[in-house]
This record gives C-alpha cells, structure tokens and sequence, in this order.
C-alpha cells in the first residue's frame, strides 16, 4: 500500500544497482497538456509505472517514491527538496523541466521586455572552483621548483600547503554528507515484490494535478528502504 514517508539519506546507505525509471507530466505520451501547462495526476502516474514495471516479466523488488502537489510553486518545492536528498541526474532533469514550463507561464504574462546593451549582471564565481584552481597551481609551482632544484624549504613549505589543501578538502566532504544528512523530504511511498496490481491500489491525492513517481527495481532496492522512515500512515 501507499504510505506517506519521510526521506531521509543515511551513513549505512551502500552503493547500489537498480533500474530508475521517473513519470512526470512532461513524460511523451502520458502528460495532459494545456494552454497552461503539463499535468500529470497520480493516479495515471501509478498506471503508467505499473504497465512498465508487467511488462518486464520479471519479479523484481521495487520502490516507488512520489510527489504530489495541486499547484506549481508547491511542485518545485517538493522537487527542490527531492533533488537536495537524492541528488540524481533524473531528478535534475526534471528540475530544469519544470523550472522552464514556470519561466514560459511568467514569461506569456509579461510584455517583452525593451532590449539594453551593457554586461550581464555580476555573480559571485564558484567558490569549490576557486579553490580547485588554487590547489592546482601550489601543485603546479611545487612541481616547477622540484624540477629546477628548489631548496628543502621550499619543497617543505609546499608539503605542508598540500596537505593543508588536503585536510581542508576531508573537511569539507564531511561537511557536506553532515548537510546532506539533515536534509529530507515528504513523499508517498510504494513498496513491494512484483506487485504492479497493487500500485494502482488506493492511489493517494487523487486531486493533485502535477506529479513526478520515480520507480526504483532491482534486487539491491531494499538498501534503499534505508532512506524511508514511516513517521505517519495516511490512507484508507
């Protein structure tokens, strides 16, 4: 049965092999699309995953997450915070979609606007870049002066920024699983073994008009059950 989860990432969570496989109203042929806009309810969403999932003829463990909004602006909300836990290419994709259909819908709304020269607006550059292009060049200049007989001072001086570098770069990957860690997001989940039948079951939010269901199938899916905490069931 369908069951409102939260998502969360976990330290323990392995590396895994499974088919992804994501529905969403601008998937071909399975969308309704209206003058303003793609939709998709869940319920088609449910039939279309499950159509997939028979005609594979194989009886595979599988997991289906789902996000279910009435309207845009609560779409890439959800997306947002989909993407921030899982960070899948799929997911990305989707992201982009959406955020493309809402700047079209803002842009039918406006008069063009007057054409002006000049620069671009300035933005802050990538500051994991800078720091890349810095590691780069210590490399770089320590490697230069190895080669042209450089002093032990200088060549210690070198080591000791590298592995600087080094320990700042550990730092900052923990940081960042600490981050990832944290984050989490609210969504319909589906569990099962060759269950396609019973995903078309008791369909949660038939009201909702944007959805995205991403089926997840393979025999390393139950580590990904890891990521599901069942903090309430919502249904019939």
């Amino acid at each position: 049965m369908w069951r409102k989860s939260t998502l969360r990432l976990t330290d323990s969570l392995p590396p895994l092999t499974c088919t992804v496989l994501p529905v969403h109203p601008w998937t071909p042929g399975v969308g309704r699309k209206a003058a303003t806009g793609s939709y998709l309810s869940p319920q088609n969403a449910a039939h279309w995953l499950a159509q997939k999932l028979s005609g594979t003829g194989r009886n595979l463990r599988v997991m289906v997450v789902m996000l279910c909004a009435t309207s845009q602006p609560e779409f890439m909300s959800l997306l947002a915070a989909f993407s921030a836990v899982l960070p899948l290419p799929v997911l990305g994709q989707v992201s982009r979609m959406a955020q493309t259909a809402a700047t079209q819908a803002i842009t039918r709304m406006q008069l063009p606007p007057k054409a002006s020269g000049g620069l671009p607006a300035p933005q802050p550059l990538s500051a994991d870049t800078l720091r890349l292009a810095q590691r780069a060049k210590i490399m770089a200049e320590a490697k230069a002066e190895a080669a042209s007989g450089a002093n032990v001072a200088q060549l210690q001086a070198h080591l000791t920024a590298l592995s600087d570098a080094r320990q700042s770069a550990h730092e900052a990957i923990g940081q960042a699983l600490g981050d990832l860690s944290q984050k989490s997001v609210n969504a319909w989940v589906f569990t099962g073994e060759g269950l396609a039948a019973n995903m078309q079951k008791e369909v949660p939010q038939p009201d909702a008009v944007m959805t995205l269901a991403t089926l997840f199938a393979g025999e390393e899916v139950s580590a990904l059950e890891a990521m599901v905490h069942d903090n309430h069931h919502i249904g019939p």
